[in-house]
């Protein structure tokens, strides 16, 4: 038999009649139609909204949401990039003092970290907390070396 939409049927015992509630004792839901006597759940409408777990800080509250946790120790970086590190002279040594004073790093709060945007073609020795791994590569691609400093 090929299905088709003029021969689709549910299958047989599948689909049952609704319960009709509240129509006497004999038809097996009567009065209280099967909610009990009393309380909040024998009463019209929707007892309480979904995720209502009666007052108590509900699941949905109490788990951190999926985005933007909050970190706990969060690291700072002063960062700077690749491509500006090529306005240096050739075989001098980087680092946040002088990037200070060549005036390529304004606000020197954090550690240094090298990112990795822009191209490179000086020797140069660059001392920092952390490099991406895309600067590094640059910087020794140039002929220079990395540093990490503790």
């Amino acid at each position: 038999m090929t299905f088709q939409l003029n021969n689709l049927q549910p299958q047989p015992g599948s689909r049952r009649r609704k319960t009709r509630k509240g129509r006497g004792i004999a038809a097996g839901q009567g009065a209280s139609c099967g909610f009990g006597m009393r309380g909040q759940k024998s009463r019209s409408g929707s007892p309480t909204r979904p995720g209502f777990e009666g007052g108590q800080m509900p699941l949905y509250r109490r788990v951190p949401k999926l985005k933007h946790f909050p970190l706990v120790n969060p690291s700072f970086f002063t960062l700077i990039n690749v491509g500006k590190l090529a306005e240096l002279k050739p075989g001098s040594t980087v680092n946040l003092e002088a990037l200070v004073s060549e005036g390529l790093v304004t606000s020197p709060k954090h550690p240094l970290k090298v990112l990795g945007h822009g191209e490179l073609a000086v020797k140069l020795t660059v001392q920092a907390a952390a490099f991406t791994a895309g600067a590094r590569s640059k910087i020794e691609a140039a002929g220079g070396s990395c540093e990490i400093l503790g």
